[in-house]
């Protein structure tokens, strides 16, 4: 080891985490600047030499590009229980009133709430005889009046379970439905 520092030298404190690069001499003492860009005096006996290639230097540019690549990279294959779950086709029915007709300008708030149950009706009907097993439900959030008589409706029907779909995809505006098979 090297008792006498070069300028461009990279070193670490003996008594500290720090590290930085020798960047002048002013009479018995050295210039450091550190990682962080702070320029900091100390005694020759207070540091250590560091190899260059251990020098504590980061390449923002080289880093982003780097962390790029990973996330682009595929993932593996292997399954997992949240893939096993997703694999499970759920069929989505949006229950919005102007998903469902053209134009709502002469209809009632119960005719279109009727419309929107019907629909539903009908869906589960379709997802019970084609075996599809979840359902959502989209209702939206609104005053929860199509909510409520979804629920209402549900509860009659043993061959379902319900419950609030998933708030990631679906905010708090959709009912998952479960159909059961041999009931």
């Amino acid at each position: 080891m090297k008792n006498s520092f070069e300028i461009g030298d990279h070193v670490a404190w003996i008594d500290d985490d720090l590290q930085g690069k020798v960047m002048a001499f002013q009479n018995q003492t050295l210039l450091v600047e550190t990682a962080d860009g702070f320029e900091i005096k100390a005694n020759a006996n207070e540091l250590v030499l560091l190899p260059a290639q251990n020098a504590l230097k980061v390449d923002w540019e080289e880093l982003q590009k780097t962390k790029l690549r990973e996330l682009q990279k595929p993932t593996s294959n292997l399954p997992t229980k949240k893939d096993k779950k997703k694999k499970q086709a759920a069929l989505e029915i949006d229950l919005h009133i102007h998903e469902l007709v053209e134009n709502t300008k002469n209809m009632s708030n119960f005719e279109m709430l009727n419309i929107q149950l019907d629909t539903a009706k009908r869906q589960i009907e379709f997802a019970k005889q084609k075996r599809i097993k979840r359902v959502i439900l989209i209702h939206g959030v609104g005053q929860g009046v199509l909510k409520a008589e979804l629920e209402t409706l549900l509860r009659r029907d043993e061959e379902v379970n319900f419950y609030d779909a998933d708030y990631k995809t679906y905010g708090l505006g959709a009912t998952e439905v479960y159909i059961y098979e041999n009931v």
